[in-house]
């Protein structure tokens, strides 16, 4: 059986994001690949934001290890969408973000999905544990 989409309540952060033309596919809806990019701009602007992630200072980075993805009803251009993200599981050197995106005013997801963010020294890639400050903010969004 097919677990129900996600409701806001469930989320713990949220970021607008706008439609663009070319967004939509030749059957009038999102194309996938912009599912994952809203999921991925979501992390990393609130990474940034939060003065986290400085993509070319920043002694480690996460890499991501793993994503996925639940359609649950269309999107389109032209609507505005609401991403919102929690963290389901950190870890020594991993974290699980999980996000969903909410088209327009809806309180009921459209897609929801995940990414493992794999922290690695920026030089050499290899796995580091997540900063202490990192994993502090993080631990802000476990819901």
């Amino acid at each position: 059986m097919r677990t129900p989409p996600g409701t806001r309540a469930d989320y713990a952060y949220f970021q607008s994001h706008t439609t663009r033309w070319s967004d939509n596919d030749v059957y009038g809806h999102l194309n996938n690949v912009v599912h994952y990019k809203l999921f991925d701009t979501t992390v990393n602007e609130w990474l940034i934001r939060a003065g986290l992630l400085d993509t070319r200072a920043s002694p480690s980075i996460g890499l991501v290890a793993e994503t996925g993805c639940r359609y649950h009803g269309e999107m389109s251009y032209p609507q505005r969408i609401t991403a919102g993200m929690r963290v389901a599981k950190l870890g020594n050197s991993s974290v699980r973000y999980e996000l969903a995106l909410f088209a327009d005013d809806s309180d009921t997801a459209s897609a929801e999905g995940f990414f493992i963010h794999v922290y690695v020294d920026a030089a050499t890639h290899r796995p580091c544990p997540i900063p202490a400050d990192v994993r502090s903010a993080l631990e802000g969004l476990v819901k």
